[in-house]
This record gives structure tokens, C-alpha cells and sequence, in this order.
């Protein structure tokens, strides 16, 4: 599939569901207006009361019956439609038995209006189409996230490159249309079209969002280089090895869509009890109206009376929103600690998570070198080191550029700059020729002992750098990528819940593996691309274990689709955001912790309405079919329509009690702090 191709795909995934979200919202609407009437016309209703309808007539029944219509037909075509797919699939579920419900009720409240003896159940069918809707509405916005990560994903590489021709000129032509073979122009600051090797000159390619690699590369000729990767310094000649489909980007495109489609979807609770619901009310029902109509002298519409009741009180007004309110209530709490969910599904799988697999870059780091050490040689001070190399570094916008100059008081921007790609930058400063380079770059000249430490701190995790001063090296600055100060407290508190916690990052080996010895990691894996992750997160899936993706950069979008929680840190790329379940919009790696306590209680919470909103049935659909009838206790339609709704009531308040259980349940900071 090509770039475009899978953007439309998921373009129009995004289209069905806003457009579902837009259908639930206009029939609730429409329907909760039409109830009005119904609730003012309504003699069961208003007979709980001891009251007399405020409008009677002789055709009020029949305008009843005319609103009752329209409301079934319109507010309750979903459900019908719902329930003949779930029947067609041999999966009765939540929509079959609100489908019947709702036709029940209308069938036999028409059949009163057209002469029948008995109640109808108006009120009741309009309330349950509304509320129904109401639940999937609900339900619907806090799935409507569906990924644009696609879109995201493409929008990195260019349209547009700059085509060398045989007569050495440059060209603009379509990224489309470029071939295996042909060379193009990549200028500083550029991103590069597609795939290829370095034909002529030498740069620094910045990789970050690509493969996760915090320090940008030095490519020299014949090096491979990545199509959405930044150019930082020189210009750079390139010979296109892969295009379209075939490309890097191309295949990380693939490993999210193929992601996306295959995630396992944790089947809802309420579908289930729904289910379980359904064989219940329509056996309990038929046998209600056999018993009474076959086994006793009572007449047809008592017998009808007796198995619609049944049929009502057990239609699902609490269990319809018994999920979607405590959705809705848990990630309002989410939202206010700055957790986003996009997925609801894989919110609720967080409570069962046992993994966390972090990226480096960005996530457990702040993504920004710092200076962690300065080594003198000679007579020259530290300030004076780090004040001629933040000179030279003044203007660029390379990482370790930064760093630097955000070190020193005030540098004054030496004159006379010059890029040197792939070894570093020179300058004059106070007159005299200052120059910023990679060790490397000299590594035959250096002193043995400036190698020693060198060395030393590149074992600790460091990029070191020479300031060199009128050809004489006067001192090296040792920069780091910069924990974050709540990654500590992240991990531990994980560890704490029972919880390993890994690491998987681009970055080298050495620097991997002090940031995993720093934060007390259970485990890393360095030197991983994005196929590395994803497979990484997939054995660990293998291997039985719940994993949670943490990450912010492209090169974590095929891991954090993989996993059965993704989870990107707000600040990130886009296309990290797009491809999780649920997004951090602090950088603050402590709210994953938070984010997993809060699954746990609206799970406990959803088990609790679930429990409730079904476990009433056990007591009211015996009494409905009228089994102590013998003793005067028969339940009338209007009693089963109060404890209905009391159950609604009772599932509603333990949904907003939600917010309270977390905070009682959690230790200070993580839902409740600052």
C-alpha cells in the first residue's frame, strides 16, 4: 500500500466514526425533545404520583401511539440493525436486547391503544431508546480517536526533491516520481525525499524521529542514509536506493497499519452480560406468558402483561450506561491529570499490565544534552573553555550546539564561521582560530591521557567534544542527554505495583546502559530500529506478559500500535501521538503509574455497575413473572419501571463516586497532586 493509500485508509476510518458519533447525537436529541410529550401524557407515570395527567383527551392514546412511533423507528433503527448483525454472527448481544426490549414494549402498548386490556409502556420505551442512545453516544466519542498516525507518517517525507541532471543542474521534481538510480541534491536544514547512499560530501544527518538516535550521524560517502531524516549541516549528494513501498519510512507506514488492524479487542463487559441477559429475558418471558396462559385460568392480557413486564424490567437501562459513564467519568479524571485516552479498549487492558517498555530519547531523557563535564588541559580555565566553544556554536541549532551555549554566560558569536560537516565548527574569536570537533576527527594527534578520559566518560554515556584554540587542543566538553527528573520516581513506583520496567532505545549501547543503571531499569535493549521494537514488544506479548509502550518519537509508532497499551508522551511527534492509545500531555513518565491505578478502579467500578445492574434482575424478573402472585404480590409494570430506573440512578452515582475511590485507593501524587 502506498503513502496515500493508507492516509485515505485512515482518513476514512476517522470519518465513520466521527460521522456514528454525529448519528447516536442527532437521534438522542431528537428523541429526548419527542419523551417530553410522552412524560406529560403518561398515566402510568403520573399514577405513581397519584396524579391525573396534565393533558387527557380521547385521542391523546393515539398521539401517544404517533410520538411512540416515530420514537422507535428512528431512535431505535440502530438497535434493530445492530441486532440483526449480532444475529447474523450467531453473537446476541447488548444491541438484541435492547432491540427486543424496545419492541416489546411498542408492540404491546400498541396493541393497548387498538383495544387490549392493560397498561401501556410509552414512558418506558422512550426512555430506554434515550438512554440507550445516550450510552453510545458516550461510547462513541471516547473510541473516535481512531488513528491518523498514517497521515502523520507521510508527512515526513517531502513532495517535492531536488533531482541532479546529467548536465550537473538541479531540478524540482516529485518525490513520486523519483527512481532507484537517480541522484538528488539534499541541502542543509532539508529533509531527506527517500532512501539512498551519500554519493559526494559529508553532514550530519539527524535521525531522532526516524530511528530514535539522540546525537546526529556523521555521513560521509557511501553511508546509508533515511528518507524523513533532517540534514543538519552540509550539502550532500544522494543515489536513491529505495522508494515508495520499498522505503524505510514506507515499511514503518506498514508495521502501524498492520498493528492498527490486527489489535486484539478486549471484549466489552456489558456485551457479555447483554448476552447472558438476552436468553434470560426472552426464556423468562416465554415462560411467563406459557405458565399464566396455559397453567392457570388467568386471561390473555394478563398473561401478556405478566411476560412484557418481564421483558421491560429486564431491558438494560442501567447496563447501557454502566460502561459508558464510568468511561466517561475516568477519563474526564484522566484528562484533568493531564491523560488523554484515545482508546478505551486499551485503557481498560492497562489494569492488567505487567510490562512497561520505555523509549530513551525524549521520554525517560529530556531530549536535550547538557553539560555534564569539562576536561582542561593546559592553562586555560573552564569558563574560558566553555566560553570559546559556545562562541563558535553561538549560531547552529545542533543539539550539542545547544548544550554548549546554553552553558556559557552570553557568548558573542565568532566571526569568520564555518560549518565543518561531519567533524564540527570553526570560528574567530578575539582573533584567534577556535575550532569545535569530534575526537574522532583527530584521534591520531591527541594527547594519550585526553584520550584516557575520553574514553572514560564515553563509557559513562558521553559525547565529548575538543575546543581547540589556534591549532593547540585546550580542553574537551563532555555533554549527556539529560534524565528526567521524575523518570526515577516513575520507575520506582512501577516497580512498586509489581511492575517490570524495561527500556528500549536507538541510542548506543553504553549510553543505554547507563540511563538503565541510573533509574534501577529491570532491563534494556539498545541499538533497536522500529522493526526491533515492535518485534521486541511482540515477544514479550509471546511470552505471556501485558506490555505498555511508552514512547514519543516515529521511530516508537510501529511498538506503541504493537503493545497491548500504547502510550506517548504528549511533546512528542504526532505520528507517536497518533499511534497510541493514550497520550501523556505532560512529559512526565510518574503519570503511567497514575494512568494504570486509574484503570484498576474503573474496572473495579465497571464490575460494581455491572454486578448491580444486572443482579437486580435476579429478585425483580421473578416477582415480574408474578411467582408470589399467590400470596397478592404481583409486580405491576410501574413498580418494575422504578426499580429499573433506581438501578439507573444507583449506577449512575457509583460511576461519579469513581474520582473519590482513586484518590483513597492511591498514594499522594498520582491522581490527586500536582
Amino acid at each position: 500500500m502506498s503513502h496515500a493509500a493508507a492516509t485515505h485508509g485512515a482518513t476514512a476510518g476517522m470519518s465513520h466514526h466521527e460521522m456514528m458519533a454525529a448519528d447516536f447525537r442527532r437521534r438522542f436529541w431528537v428523541c429526548a425533545a419527542l419523551t417530553v410529550p410522552v412524560l406529560a401524557m403518561s398515566g402510568m407515570l403520573w399514577g405513581l404520583f397519584s396524579l391525573r395527567p396534565p393533558i387527557t383527551s380521547a385521542g391523546s392514546q393515539w398521539f401517544l401511539l404517533a410520538i411512540a412511533t416515530v420514537i422507535f423507528i428512528y431512535g431505535g433503527w440502530p438497535f434493530v440493525t445492530g441486532m440483526v448483525s449480532e444475529l447474523k454472527h450467531r453473537t446476541p448481544g447488548m444491541m438484541t436486547l435492547v432491540a427486543l426490549a424496545t419492541t416489546s414494549a411498542y408492540a404491546y402498548s400498541a396493541a393497548i391503544v387498538l383495544g387490549l386490556q392493560g397498561s401501556d409502556f410509552f414512558w418506558e420505551l422512550a426512555t430506554l431508546v434515550d438512554i440507550m442512545l445516550l450510552g453510545h453516544w458516550i461510547e462513541m466519542r471516547s473510541v473516535i480517536g481512531a488513528s491518523r498516525a498514517l497521515e502523520k507518517l507521510a508527512e515526513l517525507v517531502p513532495k517535492q526533491a531536488h533531482l541532479l541532471t546529467p548536465d550537473g543542474s538541479t531540478r524540482e521534481v516529485p518525490v513520486s516520481e523519483l527512481r532507484a538510480g537517480d541522484r538528488l541534491e539534499v541541502r542543509p536544514g532539508e529533509r531527506l525525499p527517500t532512501d539512498g547512499t551519500v554519493a559526494a560530501g559529508a553532514t550530519s544527518i539527524d535521525e531522532s524521529l526516524v530511528t530514535g538516535e539522540s546525537v546526529p550521524v556523521p555521513k560521509a560517502v557511501d553511508d546509508e542514509v533515511i528518507g524523513g531524516s533532517i540534514n543538519t549541516d552540509g550539502s550532500i549528494d544522494v543515489l536513491v536506493t529505495h522508494t515508495g513501498e520499498d522505503s524505510y519510512l514506507s515499511q514503518v507506514v506498514t508495521l502501524v497499519r498492520q498493528a492498527q488492524e490486527s489489535r486484539s479487542r478486549t471484549q466489552d463487559l456489558a456485551d457479555r452480560a447483554a448476552a447472558w441477559l438476552t436468553v434470560i429475558a426472552l426464556s423468562a418471558s416465554v415462560i411467563t406468558f406459557l405458565v399464566w396462559r396455559l397453567a392457570t385460568t388467568r386471561d390473555l392480557a394478563f398473561a401478556l402483561e405478566r411476560a412484557v413486564t418481564v421483558m421491560v424490567i429486564t431491558c438494560p437501562h442501567a447496563l447501557g450506561l454502566a460502561i459508558p459513564l464510568v468511561v466517561a467519568v475516568s477519563t474526564s479524571l484522566a484528562a484533568r491529570q493531564g491523560m488523554l485516552v484515545r482508546d478505551r479498549g486499551a485503557f481498560e487492558a492497562a489494569r492488567r499490565v505487567d510490562t512497561v517498555l520505555f523509549d530513551k530519547t525524549g521520554t525517560l531523557t529530556e531530549g536535550r544534552f547538557a553539560v555534564i563535564d569539562v576536561l582542561v588541559s593546559g592553562t586555560f580555565s573552564r569558563e574560558e573553555i566553555l566560553g570559546y566553544a559556545a562562541a563558535v556554536e553561538a549560531r547552529s541549532e545542533h543539539p550539542i550546539a545547544r548544550g554548549i551555549a546554553a552553558e556559557a554566560l552570553r557568548p558573542i558569536p565568532a566571526e569568520e564561521f564555518l560549518s565543518l560537516p561531519g567533524q564540527g565548527a570553526q570560528g574567530r574569536v578575539d582573533g584567534r582560530m577556535v575550532k569545535v570537533m569530534n575526537p574522532t576527527a583527530l584521534s591520531a594527534t591527541l594527547d594519550d591521557a585526553i584520550v584516557e578520559r575520553i574514553d572514560a566518560l564515553a563509557a559513562d554515556g558521553a559525547t565529548t567534544v575538543l575546543v581547540i584554540v589556534d591549532d593547540e587542543v585546550i580542553g574537551a566538553i563532555a555533554l549527556a542527554d539529560v534524565v528526567r527528573p521524575q523518570a526515577r520516581e516513575a520507575v520506582s513506583r512501577l516497580q512498586a505495583m509489581g511492575i517490570s520496567v524495561g527500556m528500549l532505545t536507538g541510542d548506543d549501547e553504553r549510553v543505554a546502559a547507563v540511563v538503565a543503571r541510573e533509574l534501577g531499569l529491570d532491563s534494556f535493549t539498545a541499538r533497536v530500529t522500529p522493526v526491533d521494537k515492535a518485534a521486541e514488544v511482540r515477544a514479550a506479548d509471546v511470552r505471556g506478559a501485558w506490555v505498555a509502550m511508552v514512547g514519543d518519537g516515529v521511530n516508537d509508532a510501529p511498538a506503541l500500535a504493537s503493545a497491548d497499551v500504547g502510550i506517548a508522551i504528549g511533546a512528542g511527534t504526532d505520528v507517536a501521538i497518533e499511534s497510541a492509545d493514550i497520550v501523556l500531555m505532560r512529559n512526565d513518565p510518574t503519570r503511567v503509574a497514575a494512568l494504570i491505578e486509574l484503570s484498576r478502579a474503573t474496572y473495579r467500578t465497571m464490575q460494581q455497575n455491572l454486578a448491580w445492574a444486572t443482579g437486580y434482575n435476579a429478585i425483580a424478573i421473578p416477582l415480574a413473572a408474578g411467582v408470589l402472585a399467590s400470596r397478592g404480590i404481583v409486580l405491576s409494570p410501574a413498580v418494575g419501571a422504578v426499580l429499573m430506573s433506581l438501578s439507573t440512578v444507583i449506577v449512575a452515582l457509583n460511576a461519579r463516586l469513581l474520582g473519590h475511590r482513586v484518590v483513597s485507593h492511591t498514594a499522594p501524587g498520582y491522581i490527586k497532586g500536582t
